[in-house]
């Protein structure tokens, strides 16, 4: 049976607390080795994808609604705690409007060298590499982009937010799970790993030698890393520099660049492999 939680305090379910201090939770959920997974969709591709949940935060009548996740977790001796709205907000500081959360065990990260491995077992790959990407929402809206446009991997800088944070978990709707990941460390001297494993490396940044979008797509490599920088300034001078070739996007109106998650879905599609797509929405 589902366990009843009355009090917001219950050590038990100290894995919910506090969820909109981003500060505290981006801190404290990678030490615990945990994330936080948010509505059924979210949590159902957490399972899907082999996750493995420690706990369920949800109100009563989502008892019913997720039975079935319900009974499968009792019988593996995973504790669904059960509260009324006014305490699981109490607790984790917002409304749950979405049913339901869980506390999942946070997979262990694979080095950048075995990620690209597993990329290039087809002949044609697309690496995605993220600089310094610190917006959480745009975390998510990149991810989401790359798993519906078939890219290989993500690898992501040291600074950058993480992926499995609960709203880039949501703003992804989950696809987080789907495209693997790992962080690539050091960078940019990393963008040597890249090369040794085939990869020539393009680099979304205004500037002198910069070549458009569409004369890469004309004639692009098999093997191709696709790097774009953070929000406000963009990519790295060292990152540019050590590129094989910079790629803008063409603008129009006096717009001189677009949102990450624009400019990374713009260019995804723009170079994606020929025939690596089904018809989708």
């Amino acid at each position: 049976m589902p366990i009843e939680i009355s009090d917001p305090g219950d050590e038990r379910v100290r894995d919910y607390f506090t969820l909109t201090d981003v500060l505290l939770r981006s801190r404290l959920e990678p030490e615990r080795g945990l994330y936080l997974a948010e509505s059924e969709k979210v949590i159902r591709r957490a399972l899907a994808a082999g996750h493995r949940p420690r706990s369920f935060l949800m109100g009563q009548r989502w008892v019913t609604d997720l039975s079935d996740l319900v009974e499968t977790a009792e019988s593996q001796g995973v504790p669904v705690y059960v509260a009324p709205a006014g305490v699981i907000e109490a607790m984790t500081g917002f409304h749950l409007h979405r049913g339901a959360l869980a506390s999942m065990h946070r997979p262990l990260l694979v080095p950048p060298e075995e990620l690209l491995q597993d990329a290039l077992r087809g002949k044609a790959s697309r690496v995605v590499v993220l600089e310094d990407i610190v917006d959480h929402t745009n975390m998510g809206a990149v991810f989401r982009s790359c798993a519906a446009l078939g890219v290989d991997a993500v690898l992501i800088t040291p600074r950058c937010a993480d992926p499995l944070y609960r709203r880039s978990v949501r703003v992804s709707m989950g696809t987080v799970f789907q495209v693997p990941w790992t962080r690539i460390d050091p960078w940019p001297a990393g963008i040597q790993v890249l090369r040794d494993h085939g990869f020539t490396v393009a680099a979304f940044a205004l500037g002198d030698g910069a070549i458009s979008l569409d004369e890469l797509a004309t004639d692009q490599p098999d093997r191709l890393a696709i790097v774009f920088g953070t929000e406000g300034d963009g990519l790295s001078r060292l990152a540019v520099k050590g590129a094989d070739v910079v790629v803008k996007i063409p603008m129009a109106g006096g717009v001189d660049s677009l949102n990450i998650a624009s400019a990374s879905a713009v260019g995804i599609w723009a170079l994606r492999p020929p025939r690596r797509l089904s018809a989708g929405g």
